[in-house]
């Protein structure tokens, strides 16, 4: 039985220089079974914003492989309240990333997905009104739609208090969307973790101590330790690390494999 031993490559390399698109896209790639992967960026101490958002950890290398991740999925998963938060736009790609796509038999977008429990949603959001594919929202069966929303977006009410999680994976699995990222926040992953649906996480690390206050990724009920072995280091110029760590049964794709199965 052979052994997975992690890959540690600095960003850029000393002699060859940055990594370019294909070579990150082969590193992180997509699978040929369904998979949840989680984006975070973090601080060297675990906070997750600073300011109140996570937009000052975030640096070049982060931006990169943040972009690269939704080329390489089917569906975009987000809680409302980081949705609401972060001021979600339209998810849209840049040509060349729409053409890798198409090439791969899919759809030139990835389709947003929000949970929301409460449907707390405004359906004249950008993210909304101006998306490329129409988006899904997994919510409740108690929920009430505000006006327009359901001329923007497709509702799927999963449970009937709180977002049945595993319920609403399987919807997006039967609609298409095997290869799914979720890009928080902390209670949506804290939640995810619990039920063990998480496959993956990808982990930038900025070398930035944030101190006391600002939250951490996961939040929300405990559940269970789960393994989840690492799979690649990258460490960039300015001391960023971009980790990604799968479970045994979703490790990197194969050796020589095409991204895009």
């Amino acid at each position: 039985m052979s052994v997975r031993m992690p890959i540690f490559r600095i960003w850029p390399a000393p002699a060859t220089g940055a990594l370019d698109d294909a070579e990150l896209t082969a590193l992180y790639g997509r699978a040929d079974e369904p998979r949840l992967r989680v984006n975070f960026v973090a601080s060297v101490d675990g906070a997750v914003t600073v300011d109140g958002y996570s937009a000052g950890l975030s640096g070049e290398p982060d931006k990169r492989v943040f972009g690269l991740l939704r080329m390489l999925c089917d569906g975009l998963l987000v809680a409302a309240g980081t949705f609401r938060h972060e001021g979600y736009r339209a998810v849209r790609l840049s040509a060349p990333r729409r053409a890798w796509r198409r090439e791969r038999g899919l759809a030139e977008y990835p389709t947003l997905v929000v949970v929301s429990r409460s449907l707390d949603l405004d359906p004249e959001q950008p993210a909304f009104a101006d998306a490329p594919v129409r988006p899904v929202v997994l919510t409740t069966g108690a929920a009430t739609a505000p006006a327009g929303l359901a001329d923007r977006v497709d509702l799927v009410r999963v449970g009937r208090d709180t977002v049945d999680l595993a319920a609403g994976l399987a919807e997006l699995r039967r609609r298409g969307l095997g290869q799914v990222l979720c890009e928080g926040g902390p209670h949506l992953f804290g939640a995810l973790t619990a039920a063990d649906l998480v496959d993956e996480l990808c982990l930038t690390v900025a070398p930035l101590l944030a101190g006391a206050g600002p939250g951490r990724i996961a939040a929300g009920v405990a559940g269970p330790p789960r393994r989840l072995p690492l799979r690649h280091a990258l460490a960039a110029a300015d001391g960023v690390l971009m980790l990604r760590y799968a479970r045994d049964d979703a490790g990197p794709p194969p050796a020589g494999a095409a991204p895009g199965g």
